[in-house]
């Protein structure tokens, strides 16, 4: 049994067959065998009258972010908000672009009901955004720690998701989660972690993983140079950018 104060006060989500057809075959392109697998452990949490408490897993380009999206239209479905907190301004801004464009398509959540809010979100589209998710016409919101503030107040918060988990302390997932009733909970990580360390350190999470990439990724190659080697990388670095590609440090 579990702790009465992790029970659901509302109801357990539902899932029409016809809603999953219609989120996978609008998306422009297709699931990978890793994220149906992970969709679908989703799914049955969701539905599930106890809180969802996942932790997904996968490398950057994996496709996490697809599945939060997936998650969010089960969540909007129902009639349930969804919070997405990122560590950065610049992964929320990603993450609000991402989701406009899977969300109203995939899952019937209009654009204009996505919202983003970060510490530089000036004060008066703040209020907005504030009012529009304590009244309920707000259906995601992403951002930063400015998602933790006091102020910030959800009608009906059904899904809180949490990108690069490790970022974030206790007591700030805490602080997401404490907006709703027991919402389910879904945190997300690209840092390779064993199982075994995931069972000791997340003990109270399940474990979803995407260990395959989606197909026409470009390929990526690794490379470690010693200090005395730092000329040499700055060379090659000049050489990307005479080729007009960018790099970054």
């Amino acid at each position: 049994n579990r702790p009465a104060d992790l029970e659901y006060n509302t109801f357990a989500h539902t899932l029409p067959g016809q809603q999953v057809r219609s989120f996978t075959t609008s998306l422009p392109f297709r699931l990978t065998g890793a994220q149906k697998k992970a969709f679908e452990e989703i799914s049955k949490d969701m539905c599930d009258p106890s809180p969802m408490n996942r932790l997904l897993q996968g490398d950057v380009g994996s496709g996490k972010t697809v599945i939060a999206a997936a998650a969010a239209g089960i969540a909007a479905a129902n009639a349930h908000q969804t919070a997405i907190l990122a560590p950065t301004s610049i992964l929320a801004e990603q993450h609000l672009l991402s989701l406009r464009q899977l969300l109203p398509q995939a899952a019937g959540v209009p654009a204009e009901s996505i919202r983003l809010l970060i510490g530089a979100t000036p004060a008066g589209e703040k209020e907005e955004i504030r009012a529009g998710l304590q009244d309920g016409s707000l259906r995601v919101v992403i951002g930063t720690h400015a998602l933790l503030e006091d102020p910030v107040v959800f009608q009906r918060l059904g899904l809180a998701v949490i990108d690069e988990q490790h970022r974030f302390g206790v007591a700030q997932r805490a602080a997401l989660r404490a907006k709703g009733q027991s919402p389910n909970l879904l945190v997300m990580t690209a840092t390779p972690i064993p199982r075994s360390l995931a069972l000791t350190v997340f003990g109270d999470l399940d474990l979803s993983l995407i260990e395959q990439m989606p197909p026409n990724r470009q390929q990526v190659q690794t490379q470690v140079m010693r200090p005395v080697e730092r000329p040499r990388a700055h060379q090659f670095i000049r050489s990307q950018l005479e080729h007009g590609r960018q790099a970054f440090i």
